[in-house]
């Protein structure tokens, strides 16, 4: 079966079929639109391919090459004659030219199919040249053959190719291995039983049982069980993550000693990790503006080679006394030598690997203009909320009237709130919980209505509450708490009242609790030489407590939601790089308006089509790893192009014959040795970027 559609495949592996355009994944070649049948199932070609056409082709060159006029030139020695032994470089180049060279013309057929003439292109115009010329030459009887120049040069264009495929596919692995993590298999639970199913057989609302040690098979919310799970091939976070009931899963990621029941929220294509793998293919086949210059530069690069090609055949031709035989070779090696593979691979392969290495690293890369933008940000401007604060309340200050101590304090509020479900009380608790506090017994708690919570701790009535709970008790703060309070107020934090047995016992303030991650990424930026900014609908004292605790250079307060593009727009007119990062729910307008948007927690509901850039985690943190990345990326692709196109600079006069007069020239099977090393040079030199360090 098939189907009419447009697709996109490899010049040199039309087995390969993509719906987008990107690069081949077994060689790193742009793909080609092609309108054609899809195929369901095809033979996938493999390297071990090349690995035996090249060994054949060796094999029959070396007669080739004996029994050719080269080894009696230059070691004055001839291999045994007998009839019809001057016809072997014919038969056996022959079987080099169809057997190992076809494969080259049919990838040049589907460039030119395509309009897209290219390395495949240049190097079949190269073997054909030589071929049909040395059959001519054949059969009248007159004039050198190039058939030991033809089988050398197919030879190691096979290997070199070989070579490549395999350093592409070294590159390109990391992104195969996210692919691959999901199992196999489920453990669903049905009917009080389990029962081992393929994957594609679970359905949303099936439980799965994962035992301790394996794959979790789905996204989904743990329904029974507690375990540390390593999700450190999705969020690139290396600690395990404590999971309890309530607590979301993703596919993919590793169970650890305890054993946990899910239940089946997302299968298929709409689970987090098919959306991480689906965002990169889209970033891989999105171009920079180095890679649109590069492919340019390759198009331009192939119609250098064939006009320089043809100019110096004519000019040994016509204006020289070299024979037909020297016009030829001079054709074949600039042809060869101009074959721009490494330079339409230099800036692909960096941004391949790059979009992998960030998917590694706990971030997306929607849009590669968007990556290509963070090494010129001179700005970063944070929503508060949710981006440099957790969004919950923490306790920020505790103050105890008269003798009485902060942790006891903190100790009667916690004992009586951890009867309360109330997001206050639970800010408290846990509070004394991290400080290692006992929870006390209470004895009959009750709510008071709209002003907070009353219980007996160790035979001491205690009130806990907001400011309506001095009325209940009857008692007037003391002035100097006052004053303490008035200026918490000011900065917008909540004041919870502690009294014992009508006495008060003292305050306890809490407020949106700033990550600690925030301090360090403010630092951090810092330390790179870029501003920071932030941006809160909350009043100019919060903002200018939360800029000045953290170190922040400027900051917008009282904004609403609609006008945060506005303060994009002026941080812009002042002529700065702006990279906002924000929840991507209510910060859409602001993250389409900055030159780099950045949506901050991946894993809700966040609005992504607004942003380049989306964060997997919730860690400011991560913004100078976009950084770093961006600008390790940009080096990579500028040394790449510089290996690619260098080269050529003195190649192609070689090649052409502009200094044979001095006795240098460059014969067709050592121009291909040298373009194959290039390729294989800018294909390693791609994947050093994977060692580089991007962390803190």
């Amino acid at each position: 079966m098939s189907e009419q559609s447009n697709i996109y495949t490899c010049p040199m592996h039309p087995d390969i079929q993509k719906e987008n355009p990107g690069l081949c994944p077994e060689c790193g070649m742009n793909l080609i639109e092609s309108k054609s049948k899809r195929k369901k199932k095809g033979t996938k070609h493999v390297p071990n391919v090349f690995v035996l056409k090249f060994w054949v082709s060796f094999i029959l060159s070396i007669p080739v090459v004996l029994y050719s006029d080269i080894v009696q030139t230059l070691f004055s020695w001839q291999p045994p004659a007998f009839p019809g032994s001057r016809y072997i470089p014919f038969f056996l180049g022959s079987i080099i030219f169809f057997y190992g060279g076809w494969i080259f013309i049919a990838s040049a057929w589907r460039e030119l199919r395509a309009k897209l003439p290219g390395m495949m292109t240049l190097i079949t115009l190269a073997i054909l040249t030589a071929y049909i010329y040395s059959v001519y030459v054949t059969i009248v009887g007159r004039g050198n053959t190039l058939f030991w120049e033809l089988a050398t040069l197919i030879t190691v264009m096979l290997l070199g190719h070989w070579i490549e495929m395999r350093a592409v596919q070294g590159a390109q692995g990391a992104l195969r291995e996210l692919s691959k993590l999901l199992p196999d298999t489920a453990e669903v639970v049905r009917g009080g039983k389990t029962a081992i199913i393929p994957l594609n057989k679970l359905k949303v609302s099936d439980v799965v049982f994962v035992r301790p040690g394996a794959k979790i098979p789905t996204d989904g919310i743990i329904v029974e069980g507690k375990s540390e799970v390593d999700e450190s091939m999705v969020t690139g976070e290396s600690a395990p993550v404590m999971k309890n009931i309530g607590n979301e899963t993703i596919a993919g990621t590793l169970n650890g000693d305890g054993s946990l029941k899910i239940k089946v929220t997302k299968i298929g294509e709409h689970t987090f990790l098919a959306g991480v793998v689906r965002l990169v293919a889209e970033a891989q086949a999105s171009k920079s503006r180095l890679q649109v210059l590069s492919d340019r530069a390759a198009f331009y690069l192939t119609i250098i080679a064939i006009v320089s090609g043809v100019a110096a055949f004519g000019s040994w031709i016509f204006f020289s006394e070299r024979d037909f035989a020297f016009a030829i070779e001079r054709l074949v090696a600039v042809l060869v030598i101009a074959c721009p593979h490494a330079l339409g691979l230099a800036i692909p392969l960096v941004s391949s690997i790059s979009t992998t290495l960030a998917a590694k690293n706990g971030f997306l890369i929607r849009q590669r203009l968007s990556l290509e933008a963070a090494r010129n940000i001179d700005v970063v401007l944070f929503d508060k909320t949710g981006t440099l604060t957790k969004g919950e309340y923490g306790v920020e200050k505790i103050i105890a009237n008269g003798s009485e101590t902060n942790d006891k304090l903190l100790q009667l509020a916690a004992s009586v709130d951890s009867h309360s479900e109330h997001f206050i009380s639970k800010a408290i608790v846990k509070a004394a919980e991290d400080k290692g506090l006992t929870i006390l017994e209470v004895k009959n708690f009750q709510r008071v209505p709209g002003k907070g919570v009353n219980g007996d701790v160790q035979g001491n009535s205690v009130l806990v509450g907001g400011e309506a709970i001095l009325g209940e008790a009857k008692i007037k703060v003391p002035g100097e708490i006052k004053l303490k309070i008035k200026k918490l107020t000011k900065q917008r934090e909540t004041i919870v009242y502690v009294i014992s047995n009508k006495k008060l016992m003292g305050i306890i303030s809490l407020s949106d609790i700033i990550r600690d991650e925030s301090r360090e990424a403010i630092s951090e930026l810092k330390a790179l030489g870029i501003k920071t900014a932030m941006v809160t609908g909350d009043s100019y004292d919060v903002a200018e407590r939360i800029a000045s605790e953290l170190g922040i250079d400027e900051y917008f307060a009282k904004v609403l939601p609609g006008e945060k593009a506005e303060k994009v727009r002026i941080l812009q007119s002042k002529g700065l790089k702006v990279a906002m990062v924000g929840d991507g729910i209510n910060d859409a307008p602001a993250l389409t308006q900055a030159d780099l948007g950045i949506a901050i927690g991946a894993g809700t509901n966040v609005a992504i089509e607004s942003a380049g850039i989306i964060l997997v985690r919730n860690d400011p943190r991560d913004i100078t790893t976009i950084i770093r990345l961006s600008r390790a990326t940009y080096s990579k692709m500028v040394q790449n192009l510089f290996w690619a196109t260098g080269y050529n600079v003195i190649a192609l006069p070689l090649a052409a014959g502009v200094f044979v007069s001095q006795g240098i020239i460059l014969q067709p099977a050592l121009a291909a040795l040298l373009m194959s090393l290039s390729t294989v040079i800018v294909a390693v030199n791609a994947m050093l970027l994977r060692w580089r360090g991007l962390k803190r």
